[in-house]
Order: structure tokens, then C-alpha cells, then sequence
């Protein structure tokens, strides 16, 4: 096993644990305003829309998805994942919150979507031609089109599928962050404060 895939492996076991520390850190070094966290609902909301969007279309392990957001980006997850924490870190005026945040991308999701696209090019045998017409990440501005008899499903939008993915933990872990926030910026605001100044 080389020591790319061997780190993609681990990408993919720790981005979850990893995520909660750097959301303890975050909480701790958010210094948010009011104007700070309404201007990340530019990017909370859109990450959070985009999200429920793909969930509500992928069938993981099942068939490679072309429909939906999947005509326009390769892993709208993850981009709306990639809009939501980009949003929070604007909300928390942090640069050091910034600068972390895309270290952690770079280093935990960069290999974790290459581990899974070698999964789907070795499952799904259309894969590299979806590849080829669909970006990885940054979105088309068109939608890429295929053949009807590619995508079993047809590709609509299932509620179902949204409620099996619990993508509803999405909007409510954004809920929590804000509310997280809001009570930071009180506690700021009233002179109880912590973390570094």
C-alpha cells in the first residue's frame, strides 16, 4: 500500500473526529459580530440548500449519480460542506480561523475525495466519462448531459433519500453553530470573554 492511499484511508477515518476539535477551537477563538454573522448566511445558506439538494439525489454505492447538483459538480457534499464551514469562519472574524480551515480541506478532503473517486472508477464503469464532463469540485455553469439509460433512478429528487442521508443534521448542526455564536457575541459583548484577544 503506498503512502498516498495509506493517508487517504486515514483522511477518511478521522475527517469526522477532526471536525468536532477544530469546531471546539472554533468556539474558542469566534470572535463574530452581528454584521459578520449575517454576512456568512451568504455562504451558510447556499451550503446548507446545496447539500440537501445532492442528498436528496445520491444513492451511495448504488449507482453513480448524474442528475441534480451531480450534473454540475462531482461532490456537491462537499462543496456545500466547503460553503457552510467557509461561511462559519466568516461569521467567527477570525483570520487564524481561515487560514486553519483550508489547511484542514487541503490536507483531510483533497485525499478523501481522491479515495472515493477510486472507489466509483472501480465500481461504476461510467465513471470516467462523468469525469471528464464534470468537474471535480468548482461547478459548470451548465449542467453535463448523458444518456437517460445511465442513471437507473432517472435522477429525481427523493425526500426519502434526503431522510435515509439525515441530512437534516446539517441544518441543525448550522442552528447550533449560530446559536453558539450569538452566545458568544453576548458574552463579548457583556465583558465575559475567553480565549486568546
Amino acid at each position: 500500500m503506498s503512502e498516498r492511499t495509506s493517508w487517504q484511508r486515514i483522511a477518511r477515518r478521522i475527517r469526522v473526529p477532526l471536525g468536532f476539535v477544530f469546531a471546539a477551537v472554533f468556539l474558542w477563538l469566534a470572535r463574530p459580530t452581528g454584521k459578520t454573522m449575517l454576512l456568512s448566511l451568504l455562504l451558510v445558506i447556499p451550503g446548507v440548500w446545496l447539500r440537501a439538494y445532492a442528498a436528496g439525489y445520491v444513492r451511495k454505492n448504488a449507482e453513480l449519480t448524474f442528475t441534480g447538483p451531480y450534473a454540475y459538480t462531482r461532490n456537491p457534499l462537499y462543496l456545500g460542506s466547503m460553503l457552510i464551514a467557509f461561511g462559519f469562519a466568516a461569521a467567527a472574524g477570525s483570520w487564524v480561523i481561515l487560514i486553519a480551515l483550508a489547511a484542514l480541506f487541503a490536507v483531510i478532503y483533497i485525499p478523501t475525495i481522491q479515495s472515493e473517486e477510486g472507489y466509483l472508477r472501480q465500481q461504476f464503469a461510467g465513471f470516467d466519462e462523468y469525469a471528464a464532463k464534470v468537474p471535480r469540485l468548482l461547478p459548470r455553469l451548465t449542467p453535463a448531459s448523458f444518456p437517460a439509460d445511465q442513471n437507473a433512478s432517472l435522477g429525481r429528487f427523493s425526500w426519502g433519500q434526503w431522510q435515509h442521508h439525515r441530512e437534516y443534521n446539517a441544518l441543525m448542526g448550522a442552528g447550533a453553530i449560530y446559536l453558539a455564536l450569538a452566545v458568544r457575541l453576548f458574552l463579548n459583548h457583556h465583558g465575559v470573554t475567553g480565549g486568546p484577544r
